[in-house]
């Protein structure tokens, strides 16, 4: 090699340093990729960034929505780092309040007299001085990766881009966590659902249909027992009874069509949502193209516009409602409008439900209600 192209090169405790940078990234992101628990990826970036900077403590923080650190996570050479667990006030003067002001890596060169709750755990606990880096999810700091030194001497210049390179870690394993939860959650609220419908249908088979059944068997009865005797009063008894199998026949074809209609397994999505248009209370303008889809997408577009059109008629005052499906890249997208006044709550039971459902299997919903410009849902449910 040339003389010119030594001067060029990194020296070979440079490729080292960076090698095991990668090679630390790499063991935090496999833990990711896996879906390991989150305190689990939270405790080994914790460790992994005090080996590879060379700092004495590290902590992980979240900030809360009331102006809160609390400690998610910590590891320390010599126990100085502050313990998991403890919420202190984010007022003061601390690397923690300096990140979120900021949104931006930075340093706290020396604890002596800052001011705060929190500057004054660390002063107890030795720390010097300390660098870190924001956690961003969806946008927002969630947090700060914090690595700190109980030595006179600050942990050296770019410490903070080597510490962010983990909080973007911290933030997958957060982002990731939460759409865990979240998904466990809108399962969880499916179930039981589920088993609401199922006792409502219980209540209803008993009140109505398994009561006019009891009355039939009732009435054949005493026909049979009257025909011979008595004929006049065992053909009344016998249309009686044929009375209460017609009106038992008619509770059951409602309970059916509410747990799943007939002109959607027969004729389609199409005819099925022309049917829900003109059963509405607000004029419903609808354009659905011909075409079958998976039997689980049917259901859910159907059972979605059902659920809008009822939360509109109730609640929007609006004076019509626009339904459009399509089928786009693979999914079966369904955006449906009104007029009405807005301002229609996500976490209301109607859409709720609505998400719910369609989280289950595998799709995504967008609301939009500003208040007086009318409401937009769209629902995007993957059909491969």
């Amino acid at each position: 090699m040339s003389e010119q192209g030594s001067r060029f090169d990194p020296p070979d405790s440079a490729l080292r340093l960076i090698a095991d940078e990668q090679a630390a990234l790499r063991r935090v992101a496999t833990l990711v990729a896996r879906g390991v628990p989150a305190q689990r990826v939270f405790d080994a970036v914790c460790a992994e960034t005090g080996r590879l900077i060379g700092a004495t403590t590290v902590n992980l923080a979240h900030f809360t929505a009331d102006d809160v650190n609390e400690t998610i996570s910590g590891w320390s050479l010599r126990g100085v780092h502050v313990p998991t667990g403890t919420r202190l006030p984010l007022a003061g003067a601390t690397i923690n309040a300096l990140v979120r002001r900021t949104r931006a890596p930075g340093r706290f060169e020396d604890y002596a007299w800052a001011t705060g709750p929190l500057a004054a755990r660390l002063r107890e606990l030795g720390i010097r001085s300390e660098v870190g880096a924001p956690v961003v999810v969806d946008g927002q700091v969630w947090g700060a990766l914090i690595a700190g030194t109980d030595q006179a001497e600050p942990l050296p210049a770019a410490t903070e881009a080597r510490v962010a390179s983990f909080a973007e870690l911290i933030a997958t394993a957060v982002s990731n966590a939460t759409a865990r939860a979240e998904l466990i959650a809108s399962r969880a609220r499916v179930v039981a659902a589920a088993d609401d419908a199922r006792r409502r249908l219980a209540r209803d088979l008993h009140d109505g249909a398994q009561q006019r059944l009891v009355s039939v068997v009732m009435s054949l009865q005493l026909a049979e027992q009257r025909l011979d005797a008595d004929p006049a009063t065992g053909r009344r008894l016998l249309a009686q009874a044929l009375e209460y199998a017609r009106a038992g026949l008619h509770e059951l074809r409602e309970l059916a069509a509410g747990m799943h209609p007939s002109v959607l397994t027969n004729r389609g999505l199409r005819a099925a949502v022309d049917a829900l248009a003109q059963r509405s209370p607000v004029p419903v303008a609808v354009r659905v193209p011909d075409g079958r889809h998976p039997p689980h997408v049917e259901a859910a577009a159907y059972f979605v516009v059902a659920e809008a059109i009822t939360n509109t008629a109730k609640h929007a005052a609006a004076q019509g409602i626009r339904v459009e499906i399509a089928e786009r890249d693979g999914s079966l997208v369904v955006d449906i409008g009104d007029d009405g006044r807005g301002g229609a709550d996500p976490r209301g039971n109607g859409l709720q439900g609505i998400r719910d459902r369609v989280e289950a299997i595998g799709g995504s919903f967008r609301l939009d209600s500003p208040a007086g410009r009318g409401t937009s849902l769209r629902v995007v449910l993957p059909t491969r």
